[in-house]
């Protein structure tokens, strides 16, 4: 399965999670950037609120693609030490990337957010978004954070992802859901035929849309 963009992606997405629709303690939390699009269309088909839980993958030196762990709020930071080993990266550049991308985070936080408050997700269905999960560091980091603030149930959720990814999370948070667990995987950019990069922009005006939603409504896509 291929989808054609993350918008498609994302109504994909909600039909595995159509148990979900309707309730008043459910709330997305997309992980920006990519996982707003797909977020924000769960979020109508659920009419559901939707917000952004920001996280960041902590990319290896000179491979940034490669993750060796994640950093979100509330100073939440998840290692992978293995990885971290292998590639004898040093304690002194550990620090480096988990400092440039606290920066990055609080940035994007502020960005997106503005003045609104991070909502109360105490007692709440929480589904946590993201366009794909390869590794699953970064929603792995999101669950842990989450779990902090008391939610009901934190729901893992991605359109594709690998089998090891939706192992681990299946085991961390309390579902897993995907549309799709490709063998091999190869990355989770082979599975869209449109994996542009979404802008902060895009994801600014996907957020005030699904604010300005009126209450139960799934209509007014942008």
């Amino acid at each position: 399965m291929r989808f054609r963009d993350r918008r498609q992606a994302g109504v994909k997405l909600a039909q595995e999670l159509a148990a979900y629709g309707g309730r008043s303690d459910v709330i997305v939390l997309a992980l920006p950037r990519g996982g707003v699009p797909v977020g924000y269309e769960v979020a109508m088909e659920l009419s559901a609120p939707l917000d952004v839980f920001v996280v960041r993958k902590l990319g290896a030196p000179h491979n940034e693609e490669l993750a060796i762990g994640a950093l979100a709020s509330d100073d939440i930071c998840v290692l992978d030490h293995d990885t971290i080993a292998q590639l004898r990266i040093s304690q002194v550049q550990v620090a480096d990337i988990i400092g440039r991308e606290g920066l990055e985070l609080e940035r994007r936080d502020k960005l997106y957010r503005g003045a609104r408050q991070f909502p109360d997700i105490r007692g709440q269905v929480v589904i946590v978004v993201d366009d794909g999960l390869a590794t699953g560091a970064s929603m792995r980091v999101a669950v842990e954070a989450l779990r902090q603030k008391k939610p009901a149930r934190v729901i893992a959720a991605a359109p594709v992802a690998s089998a090891q990814a939706c192992e681990t999370l299946s085991e961390i948070a309390d579902d897993c859901v995907c549309v799709a667990s490709p063998r091999p995987f190869y990355g989770v950019g082979r599975w869209y035929e449109d994996f542009s990069q979404t802008t902060d922009r895009e994801v600014m005006a996907l957020l005030d849309n699904a604010a300005r939603r009126p209450e139960g409504a799934t209509a007014g896509r942008a």
